[in-house]
């Protein structure tokens, strides 16, 4: 049996959120799932190397989860030190965030945002920082957009902030 944060979702499913390290179908093919979200032909390396030397937590950083179904991923995100934009001061980020098309309409991007949210609370972090293209999606969910910055390539991103705790 898989252990992991239950996520209650509609349709009576219950997917988890596994820190990858503890993946039971091994660690290369949820790094390989992530990176055919998020990677290209030339980073494979960098992603298996991030994971390998990631973090079960409660304190350390980057930390990547899957959202796992029946022993099958659906989703994943990490918590990570960069996002590799401009404004390197601002950390942790909510990176690599998706779920299945198939599993969307659930609230799974929710459930994934709010345990990164509670990592980062737990790690003594007072705020969670994303960067997307997306613009209306994230304030849906009580993330509010700060600024923008830019990659290395000079493309724009807008930045968004969610407090870890309630009222703050």
């Amino acid at each position: 049996m898989i252990r992991g944060v239950l996520v209650d979702c509609e349709e009576g499913s219950m997917p988890r959120i596994i820190n990858i390290l503890d993946y039971p179908g091994g660690l290369e093919p949820a790094v390989d799932y992530i990176h055919r979200q998020w990677g290209d032909e030339d980073n494979h390396a960098f992603y298996l190397d991030c994971a390998r030397h990631s973090s079960r937590g409660p304190e350390g950083l980057p930390r990547f989860y899957v959202l796992v179904e029946d022993d099958r991923i659906i989703g994943c995100c990490a918590l990570l030190v960069s996002d590799f934009l401009s404004r390197q001061d601002l950390w942790p980020w909510l990176g690599c965030l998706y779920v299945e098309p198939g599993w969307r309409g659930r609230r799974l991007s929710g459930a994934l945002m709010e345990h990164a949210r509670a990592e980062a609370r737990r790690a003594g972090f007072s705020r969670l920082f994303l960067s997307t293209t997306h613009d209306g999606l994230y304030e849906k969910f009580g993330w509010n957009r700060v600024e923008d910055g830019y990659n290395s390539d000079g493309d724009r991103f807008r930045i968004y902030q969610i407090a870890t705790s309630e009222g703050s």
